[in-house]
């Protein structure tokens, strides 16, 4: 029996600061195959080589990952500052123009972290390059040691560490069965003014935006501001997400 095929898209990343390539982490894959029931294709965030109407006419769904590189400030009418390096245009002209087209087509489209950022951005929406510089707003970045570098032991720099506030009767709060959750959060940049058909449903402490929608999408069109791709095969509110996402995957399947 044919697994669903799931688009992952790929990040710009240098080997030894020489070799260009493209990146996926191995978290994302396995979220897709383990609880989606998927079967992981990934594909480069590079326009020149990525044809979107071809790729969506051989996936079922696709996955906007994290990524370190935040979208360029000019997709938002926003000037670049080098404090908020380092960007990734070209996976900006693939994940904007594929997220429109997602929608316009039915196939489901998952946003992690970046990927909601990415989401908003496409609908018109705009971000704030450092959230926590907003007042009243608390550090969503990865903790750190005190000498400044990121925390060594993963179980730590993905621990839960705020709740979110989910609409009551809204898509989230119907998918996971309370209105209640607890994240982990590893991001800088995060959405500022949601775009047109951009609908919020999940909230944190601070007044971060979270947890989004699609107005209307044929399909599952969410995205997540939290990192939902770790240890979704034991966290009870990322399995629910990965294995809604998979749902939605076999009914376009179904349907193709």
């Amino acid at each position: 029996m044919r697994r669903p095929v799931v688009g992952v898209i790929g990040n710009a990343y240098r080997v030894e600061n020489r070799f260009q390539t493209q990146m996926v982490g191995e978290r994302n894959l396995r979220a897709v195959t383990d609880v989606a029931g998927a079967l992981p294709l990934m594909f480069a965030g590079s326009p020149e080589i990525t044809d979107i109407g071809a790729l969506l006419d051989v996936v079922d769904g696709i996955v906007l990952t994290g990524a370190r590189a935040n979208v360029h400030p000019t997709r938002f009418k926003t000037e670049p500052h080098e404090r908020h390096e380092p960007y990734d245009i070209h996976r900006d002209d693939v994940a904007l123009a594929l997220t429109e087209a997602c929608v316009a087509r039915g196939v489901p489209i998952f946003g992690i972290c970046r990927g909601l950022q990415e989401m908003n951005v496409a609908f018109g929406g705009s971000l704030h390059p450092e959230i926590r510089e907003i007042p009243g707003r608390m550090n969503h970045r990865m903790p750190r040691l005190e000498n400044g570098e990121i925390h060594p032991d993963p179980t730590v720099v993905f621990a839960d560490r705020h709740d979110v506030h989910l609409t009551p009767g809204g898509t989230f709060a119907s998918l996971l069965g309370c209105e209640t959750i607890r994240v982990n959060s590893l991001h800088g940049q995060g959405i500022l003014e949601p775009g047109r058909r951009v609908v919020i449903e999940g909230i944190a402490e601070d007044g971060t935006i979270e947890a989004i929608r699609i107005a209307d999408a044929p399909s599952f069109a969410l995205g997540v501001q939290w990192h939902a791709e770790y240890d979704p095969q034991r966290n009870p509110i990322n399995r629910k997400l990965f294995e809604a996402f998979g749902a939605a995957l076999k009914a376009h399947e179904r349907a193709s």
